[in-house]
């Protein structure tokens, strides 16, 4: 049986959590690409804008994110890839996905046989 709350989180967020610093940078790191503004990475977070702004003060002191440009009236971000924190914390996200997405299959193969 398929369990849904499981299949809906990352497997970072499965193992450290749900709190919205949890959130928000499983969502930036997924998607480190592209830049957003406050208000989306709210809603892609899937946080209150309220508690984004809590929360970004200390994301801005500690140069987790970056303003990379303005559109209309909204400042966009994306995180700081050369922030040496930045750096290790993605290679310690992606090290405990591969390991436990690893781990997983080899229990779905071993359950299959």
């Amino acid at each position: 049986m398929i369990d849904i709350e499981k299949e809906q989180k990352s497997i970072f967020l499965r193992i450290f959590g749900t709190s919205p610093l949890m959130r928000i940078l499983d969502f930036l790191v997924v998607n480190e690409e592209f830049d957003y503004s406050m208000v989306d990475i709210a809603r892609f977070s899937e946080i209150g804008y309220a508690t984004l702004k809590l929360i970004w003060p200390k994301l801005e002191k500690n140069e987790i994110i970056k303003q990379t440009r303005i559109v209309g009236k909204a400042k966009m971000y994306q995180l700081n890839l050369e922030n040496p924190i930045i750096k290790k914390f993605r290679a310690f996200y992606w090290d405990i996905t591969k390991q436990v997405a690893r781990k997983e299959a080899n229990e779905i193969q071993a359950v299959s046989l």
